[in-house]
């Protein structure tokens, strides 16, 4: 994982570089949000995840993008289409690598390689991509969920299909606040991975519970 602080036009943003004990705070910040983030969606834990995104007077400024999802906007939308995911996927687990932090002043930009594991059947893979959905939004996608918002997530399934492996590419920003570092978008881009490089066999289409 590499960090480091840049202001204005590539100038340092606090004196001493990414060594500097104040830049390496943030790092580990912005890292630890990171870590929850992918947490709560194993764990299909809404509270928790809810509360790593941005809130507040820039609530409707949140987006987020999900492979083969249209652009979602606000952070109500956002967190519905993660209920959406959570509910219909029995089992996921990440294997986060390539993890770069950049941060300027109040801004920070994450990469990192999302390496995933997903017990969900092929049609609900097929749902959560996006087959079929033509342009439905985030609201559309989430009708018929219900309360599932204030009841802080669907319930845990009894065990996993299946397993699909999967790989994205995401990027996401975050904000400082009063309350520490938020997410304020996330962008998650499916990755074609062919079973040998070389080989003539078509590249796998990637599982589409990459966040």
């Amino acid at each position: 994982m590499t960090g480091g602080i840049e202001g204005p036009a590539g100038r340092p943003g606090r004196p001493g570089g990414p060594d500097h004990p104040s830049v390496a705070l943030d790092v580990a910040a912005i890292e630890a949000v990171n870590v929850a983030f992918y947490d709560a969606v194993e764990r299909g834990d809404l509270a928790a995840l809810s509360d790593l995104w941005l809130d507040g007077e820039d609530a409707d400024s949140v987006s987020c993008v999900h492979p083969g999802w249209p652009l979602i906007r606000g952070r109500s939308s956002v967190l519905r289409a993660y209920a959406l995911i959570m509910a219909n996927t029995e089992y996921i687990q990440y294997f986060i690598t390539d993890t770069e932090i950049r941060v300027a002043g109040d801004t920070a930009l994450l990469t990192c390689t999302e390496n995933v594991l997903s017990g969900a059947s092929e049609e609900e893979i097929a749902e959560l991509t996006g087959e079929g959905n033509g342009s439905e939004d985030a609201d559309e996608l989430a009708e018929g969920l219900g309360g599932l918002l204030d009841a802080g997530g669907p319930e845990e399934a009894e065990g996993p299909g299946p397993l699909v492996g999967g790989m994205a590419v995401a990027t996401t920003v975050l904000r400082r606040t009063d309350a520490g570092w938020r997410v304020w978008a996330h962008h998650g881009s499916p990755v074609m991975v062919g079973e040998d490089d070389e080989g003539d066999e078509p590249p796998v289409e990637p599982s589409g519970d990459s966040l």
